[in-house]
């Protein structure tokens, strides 16, 4: 598979109206053959080599509050506009349902399946990590085809991380992704808006760090992802 390339557009304004480059949060605009060319501005991620527009393009409603048609129609009014970075997740759309479970990817894997655009796309998606008290076997069922729901809970161990990316590449309908995160960690640590740390919900049973940047790393090795990252963590797992 070829290395993602990063689209640009081009928009003309008369010289009247703008005789000086103009600047913006999120493109910058310059002279070339008498038009004005709009770049959508990248940033490089963390210390990868990756690098993405500063617009990326969110998916949690796909499937729930959106239908597959509105999303093929927001997919190809960003891709014509320079913005080629895509985050998901093996969880979306939101709220998270077992009838749902799972579709948001399934959806962008038709659309990629449909415009033959791999290479010109930046394509995220996450691994689940565990839910206490709540019930999200489903997750873990999805990531067969076809599920297979034994009541398994999500977890963030070897074996559950090498299933879900592989369940993500199926729907997904590619042979890489090119940013894998871990949707949240195993650890007990605030989020969703909580922002007082219980020592009481600590959970002695997490899955190691050490345990999970091992398989990416392996995942990696295989081409299965090109990065990793986080999501939802604090400086602390950082």
């Amino acid at each position: 598979t070829s290395a993602p390339q990063l689209i640009r557009f081009s928009t003309v304004i008369p010289l009247s109206r703008h005789p000086k480059p103009i600047q913006s949060p999120i493109a910058s605009l310059h002279w070339n053959n008498f038009s004005m060319v709009e770049t959508i501005k990248t940033h490089r991620l963390g210390s990868s080599d990756l690098v993405v527009p500063i617009v990326c393009l969110g998916t949690m409603t796909w499937g729930e509050q959106n239908t597959e048609e509105e999303a093929f129609e927001q997919l190809d009014y960003c891709l014509k506009r320079g913005v080629n970075f895509i985050d998901t997740a093996e969880l979306y759309p939101v709220p998270p349902t077992a009838q749902t479970g799972s579709r948001t990817e399934t959806i962008i894997g038709r659309w990629l399946a449909s415009r033959q655009c791999r290479d010109k796309v930046i394509i995220a998606t996450k691994v689940s990590g565990p839910t206490p008290g709540l019930e999200r076997s489903y997750i873990v069922a999805n990531r067969q085809d076809p599920p297979n729901n034994d009541g398994t809970q999500p977890q963030l161990t070897a074996a559950q991380i090498r299933s879900a990316c592989e369940g993500s590449l199926r729907r997904l309908q590619t042979s890489y992704i090119d940013l894998y995160q871990i949707h949240w960690p195993a650890r007990y640590t605030p989020l969703w808006g909580a922002r007082q740390y219980h020592v009481e919900k600590e959970r002695q049973n997490a899955v190691s760090i050490e345990e999970q940047v091992r398989t990416m790393g392996d995942l990696i090795k295989e081409g299965k992802i090109k990065h990793w990252g986080l999501s939802n963590e604090t400086t602390f797992g950082v």
